[in-house]
């Protein structure tokens, strides 16, 4: 049974991941593992040593800590429902949005908040 910390810390690698647009075979190669277990600590299904985060981390451009991020002393993580960013569609959608130069994506982001209040 995979432990709710577990699980969590394997989304924050895929999210980091997806975002960096770097594959599973690609992140295995810098860590120097197989990309099967990049898998498993993505579902939460291995346990990730210590070590291995920190090469993790490394690889992906963060510290240790983004993969606690969003945990709270005491509090359980949130199921994967309420979790926006283990979405596929939503990862690509905030990747594509940040590749569009900024001054069109502050106008886009204008755009859509009036979309949304309109609604």
């Amino acid at each position: 049974m995979k432990h709710p910390v577990d699980a969590h810390v394997g989304k924050r690698i895929r999210h980091r991941r997806w975002m960096i647009a770097m594959t599973q075979q690609q992140l295995a190669d810098k860590v120097g593992i197989k990309f099967q277990q990049i898998q498993k600590y993505e579902t939460g299904m291995n346990r990730v040593s210590a070590s291995r985060l920190w090469d993790i981390a490394d690889a992906l451009g963060v510290t240790i800590a983004f993969f606690f991020e969003g945990l709270a002393e005491g509090d359980a993580p949130k199921p994967a429902g309420s979790d926006l960013m283990a979405d596929k569609e939503a990862l690509e959608l905030v990747r594509s949005y940040y590749a569009i130069p900024e001054a069109q994506r502050r106008r886009l982001f204008d755009l859509a908040r009036v979309l949304s209040d309109a609604a």
